[in-house]
């Protein structure tokens, strides 16, 4: 469904605006962060409730609940890195530059924020809600290099579904804003079902997936500006079929292989 929204976008194309140059930290990023770290915070003292009303006996019976759950649990991973990775091969083989591009980058903010979260996985040693149903608060400093069932916090599903949501929303608003309102929400909707199953399926408290989503969603728009504000960075030079031409005054221009109208 990804890869037909942005190939379709992608063959009504007009004039490339590829690289614009951005700051890479901004105030409103302050201020995301903030909103994160505190709805992160206020959903911790009622993880237990959370946990519960989704355990409940009458929803884990429910068939489309069930199905739903693992259909979003794949989004998250592996999903995430098959739509990047079948983006840019799709790219790449029909030399679509903006469809190679939002393979690459989508590919690159999911590892960044899989790092990330694995980094802190580990030292945070939480256990997971199967491990500790009637103690939310379980942390043990480094605990979780020995033990999956120690790496609740944050959620790597989360962080992937929603490092995909950000960097894609990010990429295909800049080309074409008439779809941000249409593109961003379907995406975002996506990545919250997945961070819902997680508590579904008892894998996450509802604090690890807002930690997840807070991670995934500020690499996403870190590596969109970084990238889009450096296009001679190693990895667009090296993995993006085409190139870039520098004018006299600086003008940065890609070089499109081909441009489909």
């Amino acid at each position: 469904m990804l890869l037909c929204l942005a190939t379709s976008v992608a063959q009504a194309q007009t004039a490339d605006t590829l690289y614009t140059k951005r700051d890479l930290f901004t105030g409103t990023d302050a201020v995301l962060g903030a909103a994160f770290l505190a709805a992160t915070a206020a959903a911790a003292p009622a993880d237990r409730w959370f946990t519960r009303e989704l355990q409940d006996d009458a929803r884990q019976a429910n068939r489309a609940l069930n199905r739903g759950a693992a259909v979003f649990r794949i989004v998250g991973h592996p999903g995430g890195m098959i739509a990047g990775t079948t983006m840019y091969l799709t790219g790449l083989a029909t030399e679509d530059r903006r469809l190679e591009d939002l393979g690459l980058h989508s590919v690159e903010s999911i590892v960044l924020g899989y790092v990330i979260t694995g980094a802190v996985k580990t030292v945070a040693g939480r256990a997971r809600p199967f491990m500790s149903k009637d103690n939310a608060r379980n942390f043990k400093l480094f605990r979780g290099l020995r033990d999956d069932d120690y790496r609740s916090f944050p959620s790597g599903h989360a962080t992937a579904a929603f490092a995909l949501a950000s960097v894609v929303s990010a990429e295909t608003s800049h080309w074409w804003p008439e779809t941000r309102w249409i593109i961003g929400p379907a995406m975002y909707g996506a990545a919250t079902l997945t961070a819902v199953s997680r508590i579904y399926n008892n894998q996450h408290w509802a604090s690890d997936v807002l930690a997840g989503a807070a991670v995934g969603t500020l690499t996403g728009i870190k590596v969109f500006r970084y990238q889009h504000s450096h296009p001679d960075n190693w990895l667009d030079k090296k993995f993006l079929r085409a190139g870039i031409s520098v004018s006299n005054n600086g003008a940065l221009t890609p070089i499109l292989a081909v441009v489909r109208r």
